[in-house]
């Protein structure tokens, strides 16, 4: 029986999510496809400033639509009712706060304290989001999803994170080691454990063949996932050794769930179609950034552009492969018929 439940477990998020159906995600999802499009295309209509551009994606686009997504897995994963209006409302808040952000790097002096009162509204979304998962994984019918887990730890990287931004003003003499830890605590933390947790589930739904290992592995690999973030972000911040510990913890993770993939998913991820291939793209992407992060605290300066390409490789697959998967249940709730499957098709 219980290696039924894992297999069920393990089919995905998608097949379920109809019971759910939660009109606010699509709208998240839009607005973070609008976000990657327009930072890439922003150096060619304006010149901003690195900073702006990256706010503009993680603060606007990304931030919202992962904890969007939070709200809208985790009555799948608790196998509980959807969320209540004040925990919708965290996504919203988390937008405003993005805005506020994005909008101190445009025009600094629009807006007094914008930096404090974006990293507040940031630490209240990701703390309080944090806390309603918790709440619902105690109250699930039976054990939770182990998904659920990394939803819980990305959530405090992301209130560690802004965190760190509070902390930027109280000790103005570590600025430069806190925005290191702020952004790295942001892109691998808090994006990171999200994108890996969502990935190991997501993939068997996609490839429409289960994988008997994917709870299995949601237990084994959080405590190296989130103890390589916490190593890279301070490494980065003060001591380098402690990011190559971090990144050696990451890529055993991700060395799992790769080795997972080609057993698997091979074929399904170099065909020339589908929905697996971004996927892929996006877990090959990570890794090829983590060991590029690693590398510029040796070689400072190399990667200059390292957003953009953050951007390109991860978040660009990423989202566009996982909005895609979910494109047909978020347009027409209810029971899985063939209009779903020839969309899937058609997007894929």
């Amino acid at each position: 029986m219980g290696t039924s439940r894992r297999l069920a477990a393990a089919a995905g998020l998608q097949s379920h999510a109809h019971r759910y159906a939660d009109p606010m995600f699509p709208i998240f999802i839009l607005f973070g496809l609008f976000a990657l499009a327009a930072t890439l295309a922003l150096p060619v209509i304006a010149d901003v400033a690195p900073a702006a551009r990256a706010h503009l994606t993680f603060a606007v686009g990304v931030m919202p639509l992962i904890l969007a997504a939070f709200h809208y897995f985790v009555p799948v994963l608790t196998r509980s009712g959807t969320a209540s209006m004040p925990a919708c409302a965290l996504p919203w808040l988390a937008l405003a706060a993005g805005l506020l952000a994005f909008a101190q790097f445009v025009a600094p002096d629009a807006v007094p304290l914008a930096f404090v009162v974006s990293a507040l509204g940031a630490l209240i979304a990701a703390s309080a989001s944090a806390a309603w998962m918790r709440r619902r994984g105690a109250r699930a019918v039976g054990r939770p999803h182990p998904c659920l887990r990394w939803y819980v730890a990305a959530a405090f990287c992301l209130a560690a994170a802004a965190a760190a931004v509070l902390a930027m003003q109280l000790w103005p003499d570590q600025y430069t080691a806190l925005k290191r830890v702020h952004l790295h605590l942001n892109t691998i933390g808090f994006v990171g454990l999200a994108a890996i947790g969502t990935l190991l589930v997501l993939m068997p739904t996609v490839a429409a063949r289960p994988d008997a290992g994917v709870a299995d592995r949601l237990h084994r690999d959080l405590a190296p996932a989130v103890a390589g973030s916490l190593l890279i972000a301070a490494g980065a911040a003060w001591q380098s050794l402690l990011a190559w510990l971090g990144l050696a913890l990451w890529l055993v993770v991700l060395s799992h769930l790769g080795a997972a993939w080609w057993r698997l998913y091979r074929a399904e991820i170099f065909a020339w179609h589908g929905l697996a291939p971004p996927l892929g793209a996006a877990l090959a992407g990570l890794a090829v950034l983590l060991v590029a992060g690693a590398l510029q605290t040796v070689f400072s300066g190399v990667f200059a552009n390292a957003g953009l390409v953050f951007i390109a490789l991860f978040l660009v697959p990423l989202v566009t492969g996982a909005a895609a998967a979910l494109l047909p249940v978020l347009l027409r709730p209810g029971v899985q018929t063939a209009w779903h499957a020839g969309l899937r098709v058609r997007a894929g």
